[in-house]
């Protein structure tokens, strides 16, 4: 294989920045509030869910966790009155998140700090177009690192904004707290 060209060493220098830098500065933008963006995260998936609840599994998947990770974060906001853990009732070995009343207030107190810094920070400049580059380029690569779809993020089976994997709002399901069934 040929070594790698000025323009993907440099593409490459930039994605590492960006995944290094994107968190860190979401988290700051949202340090008055209390939470991080990942558990903002955890908290809008379950917000948006049916009953608000999820499965942990389904949960980690909608929000391209590990399932460690999603147990730290979970413990976390369990700690601080935003979630719970409760029994599945349509499968007895699951654990469910549901989120709290408290939850759901501190969730729709941070979202507009969320989407306006998601604004400044990265679709203001990119606008509509950009937007959408941005889109297809991030599914390109994902879809190479995830083939197995273990992310919500690379289904391809999304076709419409209601369907889209990477909405954290699941699609109607026989069991409210797993959205893959």
């Amino acid at each position: 294989m040929s070594e790698l060209s000025h323009g993907e060493r440099v593409a490459i220098a930039r994605l590492r920045a960006l995944i290094e830098l994107l968190p860190t500065t979401l988290d700051r933008h949202l340090a008055d509030s209390g939470i991080h963006s990942f558990e903002y995260t955890l908290l809008e998936a379950l917000y948006e869910a049916d009953d608000s609840r999820l499965q942990l599994s389904a949960l980690a998947t909608r929000t391209n966790a590990t399932l460690p990770r999603l147990s730290r974060v979970v413990s976390g906001l369990e700690r601080k009155g935003l979630i719970v853990r409760v029994a599945c009732p349509h499968d007895g070995r699951a654990t469910n998140a549901e989120l709290t009343a408290e939850g759901e207030r501190v969730f729709l107190s941070v979202r507009p700090l969320y989407d306006a810094a998601l604004r400044t920070l990265i679709f203001d400049e990119l606008g509509s177009a950009g937007t959408s580059a941005l889109a297809e380029i991030t599914y390109t690569i994902l879809a190479k690192l995830d083939p197995g779809h273990r992310f919500s993020a690379t289904d391809a089976e999304a076709e419409s904004v209601s369907d889209c994997a990477a909405d954290p709002a699941p699609p109607k399901q026989d069991c409210p707290a797993d959205p893959s069934r």
